[in-house]
């Protein structure tokens, strides 16, 4: 049996999908070229605080709240014209998620280094 560790998955994440920084989805944010997707956990949101009008889906819901035809999509939550940008505390539940997201067959989907630690440095509003 050969299981890979986190690290191993997350390595080969991060070659195949794409890193922006948080002053780079800032200005896609500003722009309103993309949805801003926050995936931690609400009991993580309650403690450090979230993005002000950042979209929140847990890492567990993920999929079927991405999946196009959710409610997410139907009441106009997100737009899938845009880039999908993910976040979570530290940038390693993002990274495996945008690689699930491509999976299911997104193509305009990155996520930011450092997750919220270095959203929390930036421009972004926090609430």
């Amino acid at each position: 049996m050969n299981i890979k560790s986190i690290q191993t998955l997350v390595s080969e994440a991060m070659r195949e999908i794409k890193t922006i920084n948080a002053d780079e989805a800032f200005k896609m944010f500003e722009e309103n070229n993309c949805n801003l997707i926050d995936i931690r956990e609400a009991s993580e949101i309650e403690k450090t605080g979230g993005v002000e009008k950042s979209v929140q889906i847990s890492r567990g819901m993920m999929e079927i709240f991405l999946d196009p035809n959710s409610v997410f999509f139907q009441q106009g939550k997100l737009d899938q014209n845009k880039e999908m940008v993910l976040f979570c505390a530290g940038g390693i539940r993002s990274a495996l998620a945008v690689k699930a997201l491509q999976n299911m067959g997104y193509e305009k989907v990155s996520h930011i280094e450092g997750g919220f630690g270095s959203i929390s440095k930036s421009k972004f509003k926090i609430l």
